[in-house]
């Protein structure tokens, strides 16, 4: 017979093994899911403090993000023969993305691309933005969110790791109006070599919003040479022309028999340099093309696929968003990034997943207006692979 002290005791030891196998498959879990790393980045001229979280996962892909502009620092994926390279442009130290101006692996906001002019309307009332770009406002202003210190918050989960970045766009900040809370979540799964990007936001007034990153991509790994031999797919059938300064006329214009057709897959360099008048005007690619969607609905889709015949690795791009703008790195001017290496014109190529360009001016285009109570969110999903 087992008396009532030995039941208790046997019960004890029983659910202390419980816990510690409990506990064992917490760390175990944690050991699958991949591991994410903080240190500092040096301090801004402000003397505030930034930090660099790193991410990695068990199929060799590494991704660090800073604080600073909410932005993507280097993103490491493997080739065809499994060797790991850093892929996108940037910097070294924090003082790169303090002066740097070409926005490398950075947030864009409040509203990213342009809009013309420097003015919109909205409720009545005309609102007048810092022009930056010629007679034009672009990527939010002269000290848009790619310049702003975030708030980080490392979150785990089975599913893989995320790290949280949040911040607060005062009312008339760079002139838009509305106390904007954004939010940007970067997450890399720990069985999927993609890093997903999902941005949330709210605001207590009428407000436009237009939200990307702006990661410069060379899957031959970046500062090793230029993207010309990349092969390109865009799924759209139209895309919005522009004028001289790049501002969309408003026309939807089918891609077929134009240059700006990659409904096939082509080498980006093979019709770059043609005489091709929204060529001249952007310096080669740097338009909106509007995703094709069927049944026009806003679930995510792929909208782009780059691929490195050299190293084996491809790129896919899914988003919720209605367009893509596609830049080939034509004002690349040189300037020294990562080891001091140059990035001269067309050493790495941009798929900023976005509402169309200058939107607000532009009723036919999808509404990028954002209202009190109404809650924002768009996915981005970069993914990658090798063969």
């Amino acid at each position: 017979m087992i008396n009532a002290k030995q039941k208790a005791r046997t019960l004890l030891c029983a659910l202390i093994f419980m816990g510690g196998l409990s506990l064992a498959s917490s760390l175990s879990s944690q050991g699958m899911r991949g591991t994410i790393k903080k240190e500092s980045f040096g301090k801004t001229t402000g003397g505030e403090q930034i930090e660099l979280y790193s991410l990695s996962n068990k199929k060799g892909m590494e991704v660090s993000i800073t604080n600073f502009g909410a932005t993507v620092v280097t993103l490491k994926v493997p080739d065809r023969g499994g060797k790991a390279a850093d892929i996108v442009l940037g910097y070294d130290t924090l003082d790169g993305y303090e002066k740097g101006t070409s926005y490398f692996g950075a947030t864009v906001g409040r509203y990213g691309n342009r809009i013309a002019g420097g003015k919109f309307s909205l409720d009545g009332r005309t609102y007048t933005l810092p022009k930056n770009n010629g007679e034009n406002t672009l990527h939010g202003g002269i000290v848009g969110f790619n310049k702003k210190v975030w708030k980080a918050r490392e979150i785990a989960s089975k599913a893989g790791e995320s790290l949280e970045m949040t911040y607060l766009s005062a009312d008339g900040e760079e002139g838009f109006p509305g106390n904007l809370s954004a939010k940007v979540v970067f997450t890399l799964p720990a069985e999927r070599n993609e890093l997903k990007i999902d941005y949330t936001a709210t605001t207590d007034k009428d407000t436009v919003l237009n939200l990307t990153n702006h990661s410069y991509f060379n899957l031959a790994g970046e500062g090793n040479g230029d993207i010309l031999d990349h092969v390109m797919t865009l799924h759209a059938k139209q895309f919005t022309p522009v004028d001289k300064g790049l501002i969309p006329t408003g026309e939807l214009k089918n891609v077929g028999g134009t240059p700006m057709d990659f409904n096939s897959a082509t080498a980006i360099g093979k019709r770059i340099n043609e005489s091709d008048e929204q060529l001249v005007f952007g310096k080669g690619y740097d338009h909106n093309w509007v995703l094709t969607r069927a049944g026009g609905g806003s679930g995510l889709l792929v909208a782009a696929e780059a691929y490195d015949p050299k190293s084996g690795r491809k790129l896919e791009v899914l988003t919720t968003e209605p367009g893509v703008q596609f830049y080939s790195g034509n004002f690349l001017d040189g300037a020294k990034g990562k080891g001091n290496k140059p990035y001269p014109q067309r050493a790495a190529f941009c798929l900023e997943t976005q509402h169309f360009p200058d939107s607000p001016n532009h009723p036919n285009f999808p509404g990028t207006l954002l209202k009190p109570n109404v809650v924002f969110h768009s996915q981005t999903v970069f993914r990658f692979s090798a063969k």
